[in-house]
């Protein structure tokens, strides 16, 4: 990597490290290469929304013209958001694309990540399927992106009508560890059902967004 890069680069790690706004949003950072061109980054669910509760790990590859061009940045963590592919966890961020200024640091990407999870914008989805389900069937796509932050993120449960469903099979005698592993399953089932019915909606071809065009 070039010499203007590495030193960028690891400035800009310890601003995150030190960043007292990071901290208080729950934003994480480490080195993968040792070489400062692979980093891992971690952001919290932001409150009230869907993946509240979630923790996300980011794969961040620094390439050998920053900052000059922007980072190239996915979601490891699997993520139900018009925005980032549900399949690779490929991202549609105008900043990491042709709005990025040499000015912008791996802070603002961080941050702005976390902020994207708060304001989608299905009408210039990554995910063709998820941002139907925004626009379409808004109370399903909370269930859904709520679902896979407790599956994938490890976010709590916050659906009323699945934590009922949970304490009256307990008040019939039920486990609640294994009761809550079967209600999952059902839900899973059910959700699996409703994005199979959207894929067959808009057909294979439909589930890229405008972004990747």
């Amino acid at each position: 990597m070039a010499n203007i890069a590495v030193q960028r680069i690891k400035r800009e790690f310890k601003e995150v490290l030190k960043s007292e706004e990071t901290s208080k949003n729950q934003i994480k950072v480490d080195l993968v290469d040792e070489n400062f061109t692979e980093l891992k980054g971690e952001i919290a669910g932001p409150p009230d929304t869907p993946y509240e509760g979630g923790r996300y790990q980011l794969e961040i590859k620094i390439p050998e013209t920053y900052p000059f061009n922007p980072p190239k940045v996915r979601f490891i963590t699997k993520i139900w958001h018009p925005n980032i592919s549900s399949v690779t966890g490929a991202i549609c961020l105008d900043i990491l694309k042709d709005q990025w200024a040499a000015a912008m640091t791996l802070r603002t990407v961080l941050l702005s990540l976390q902020a994207l999870l708060a304001a989608a914008e299905p009408d210039d989805p990554q995910d063709a399927v998820v941002a139907n389900q925004y626009k379409q069937n808004p109370e399903m796509f909370k269930q859904t992106a709520r679902l896979w932050s407790h599956v994938y993120a490890g976010a709590p449960v916050s659906s009323p009508e699945y934590t009922r469903k949970i304490d009256k099979l307990c008040a019939m005698g039920f486990d609640k560890v294994s009761t809550e592993n079967r209600q999952l399953l059902v839900w899973l089932n059910s959700e699996m059902h409703t994005l199979q019915q959207g894929f067959a909606t808009l057909g294979t071809r439909g589930t890229v967004g405008t972004c990747c065009l």
